[in-house]
């Protein structure tokens, strides 16, 4: 069943544009731009990094702190519900922040003023831009007080990432960048973000679901109820799981691909077991210390059997495989090909290299 959590379900037409992707999966860890555009680029066949930029440029996606205080991609026009619905808490625990780093609330919102009025009228300034004009105003970006008013200002729905300029974030106003946005109701909201969840991380628990949300026990138990019959209950292995109703009637078929996945992939994250991905004594090599960096992995019928690292160059991107199981040469040619994809999609000559 892991193999389900790498594409969407038998029942589902197939994701052809990166709006797709992103409503599909709800939204995609993206704090790491690189990995956050192959996690899309993967799943497009065919694109190039260059495509998925300018679809970004369209609008069909953004990037902002709606979850965990951790940067994703999320469908434009529901930022702010989501916003609202899961970054409620994060808000509540910024005073702490605040507190360690020297800032009050008053700094806060009149950093997230000051970047209003500035961005108001279509503007769009790097990172670099926003921290000189909060300084020019007199508020004191130094050490990490600009990344926390950076986020603060997002996280109350006043801005949101705009694609890179280069390799630096960009910022605009929420309501300029992706006007028109979505109000469900709260149950509404709390369902949508249920069904998306499981959809592309199922089968797997509701305290995955918290976890994966932020969501209190309480409101993850409600937004699988209103739901309503569009998610079903299993058991996986005698612990209790979610999945897509449409799925326990779906064809049951056998799947051999290959993959290389970025380290900050959906595939891995939002969930405390792995075991239906990774095997346990492989967990050191993909989360080295336990510190929640992910390295990239190579995935074969929905199961990691090695990591990766790239190193890039103007003219060729090497990627060094470190395989964790014996893989026959047929496989190793395989995971060649789906590297050289990856190059494809930086549209850059591959040098791959194995130990």
């Amino acid at each position: 069943m892991s193999s389900l959590r790498l594409r969407p379900h038998p029942t589902a037409a197939p994701l052809t544009t990166v709006a797709e992707v992103v409503e599909w999966f709800g939204a995609m860890q993206a704090q790491d731009m690189a990995s956050g555009m192959w996690s899309l680029g993967v799943r497009l066949p065919g694109s190039t990094h260059a495509d998925v930029h300018a679809a970004l440029e369209r609008r069909q996606a953004l990037r902002t702190w709606p979850m965990r205080g951790t940067i994703h991609l999320v469908p434009s026009r529901d930022a702010r519900w989501m916003l609202e619905l899961t970054g409620v808490r994060a808000l509540a625990g910024a005073a702490r922040r605040r507190e360690f780093l020297g800032l009050s609330e008053a700094d806060a919102d009149r950093a997230a003023d000051v970047l209003g009025e500035l961005l108001a009228g279509g503007g769009r300034l790097t990172r670099t831009e926003c921290v000189a004009a909060l300084t020019e105003a007199g508020i004191d970006g130094a050490g990490q007080r600009a990344y926390h008013l950076l986020w603060y200002a997002a996280q109350r729905g006043v801005t949101c990432i705009a694609p890179n300029v280069g390799t630096e974030q960009t910022f605009a106003l929420l309501d300029e960048w992706a006007p028109g946005q979505h109000q469900p109701d709260r149950d509404e909201a709390l369902a949508t973000l249920a069904l998306r969840y499981f959809r592309s991380h199922g089968p797997t628990t509701r305290q995955d679901f918290a976890g994966w949300t932020g969501l209190t026990a309480t409101d993850a138990k409600r937004a699988i109820a209103a739901a309503g019959d569009a998610l079903a209950t299993v058991r996986v292995d005698g612990v209790e799981a979610v999945l897509p109703t449409p799925l326990l009637d779906a064809p049951r078929t056998a799947v051999d691909d290959v993959l290389t996945l970025p380290g900050f992939d959906e595939y891995l994250l939002g969930y405390k077991d792995r075991t239906l991905m990774l095997d346990p004594e492989h967990k050191q090599a993909i989360i080295p210390g336990g510190n929640g960096v992910f390295q990239s992995t190579v995935v074969v019928g929905g199961r990691v059997v090695g990591t990766w690292k790239r190193s890039l160059a103007r003219t060729r991107v090497t990627m060094a495989v470190q395989p964790l199981v014996d893989l026959a040469p047929a496989r190793r040619e395989q995971v060649d090909q789906a590297l050289t994809r990856y190059a494809d999609f930086l549209a850059l000559p591959p040098r791959v290299t194995w130990p």
